[in-house]
């Protein structure tokens, strides 16, 4: 994530970190900045739009306090790209599978 913030540019990446920190601090986050993603059981998006420049962090529950980021990028088409969702999903599966293995 971090090599992601550091792409930005400076404010856009202070409208993405605002915007995290938004996500962390509500109990009830506005569908406008954070949202399940549809035929998908467990990703969920964070929503950035910066200027003309719409923003994602794609992200899942690791458990009811724990939110793992794990891709950002910039979307340029309506729906979120197929292979940045198939991306997520890996990664959750990676994680579970590692922290699994962690407590047998």
């Amino acid at each position: 994530m971090q090599d992601f913030l550091d792409s930005l540019p400076a404010k856009a990446a202070r409208k993405v970190t605002w915007v995290l920190k938004l996500i962390e601090d509500l109990d009830v986050v506005p569908s406008s900045y954070f949202k399940k993603l549809a035929g998908t059981e467990d990703i969920g998006e964070c929503r950035i739009t910066f200027r003309s420049n719409a923003y994602r962090i794609l992200c899942f529950f690791a458990d009811d306090s724990v939110v793992v980021l794990t891709q950002g990028f910039m979307k340029k088409t309506p729906k979120t790209p197929r292979s940045e969702i198939e991306k997520a999903k890996a990664m959750r599966r990676d994680f579970l599978r590692r922290r699994i293995g962690k407590h047998e």
